[in-house]
């Protein structure tokens, strides 16, 4: 059973790979066959290699969902994620609680095919696509780059971080509030 099952199962009892040598603007898609579940499978994955910040920002997505379904091993992803920024603060678990009470869907979202429509399931495998734009890269040392939601009519951002030939996630910007899903929405 995938991550998007479990959290559909969690719901209902509650009622690729681009490699570049410097960041450059462009749109980059990543394909995962199945999400990663645990540390160890998000490590053995190409894109783990952090050495763009692209491919930190699919793996972000990637970590804010299985979190979704399993709050300590998506602690784990995001841990190793933020590189030398360290563990997440009570202060950040908290913020993560909070925001996924009750919309664990909104990180699947980002995903080609998940609308509200269909309970934001993405299309298999699964495909995710960050740009950039003429102030990605405005910062030396930092980019910021988007990401669509299919229940969101404006992008969302992922904030990187570099130290040495490696990106880091510095700051996220994707779980806010998007168009509820169908089986949630008392209007559809």
């Amino acid at each position: 059973m995938g991550l998007f099952d479990r959290m559909q199962s969690q719901n209902a009892a509650q009622n690729t790979q681009q490699t570049l040598t410097k960041p450059q603007e462009g749109s980059f898609t990543f394909t995962f066959p199945e999400l990663p579940e645990t540390l160890a499978q998000m490590q053995a994955l190409p894109e783990s290699a952090l050495d763009t910040p692209y491919k930190t920002a699919a793996l972000a997505v990637c970590a804010l969902c299985c979190y979704a379904v399993d709050e300590e091993n998506g602690r784990q992803m995001l841990e190793f994620l933020r590189g030398p920024k360290g563990p997440l603060s009570p202060y950040e678990k908290q913020f993560l609680r909070d925001r996924f009470s009750g919309q664990q869907y909104v990180p699947f979202s980002y995903f080609d095919g998940a609308k509200p429509e269909n309970d934001y399931r993405p299309d298999e495998p699964y495909k995710i696509t960050f740009y950039s734009d003429p102030y990605s890269f405005g910062n030396e040392g930092y980019a910021k780059l988007n990401v669509r939601s299919g229940g969101a009519d404006s992008p969302r951002q992922i904030q990187l971080r570099r130290k040495g030939n490696q990106w880091f996630l510095w700051e996220q910007f994707v779980l806010v509030g998007i168009r509820q899903p169908a089986s949630q929405d008392a209007w559809s």
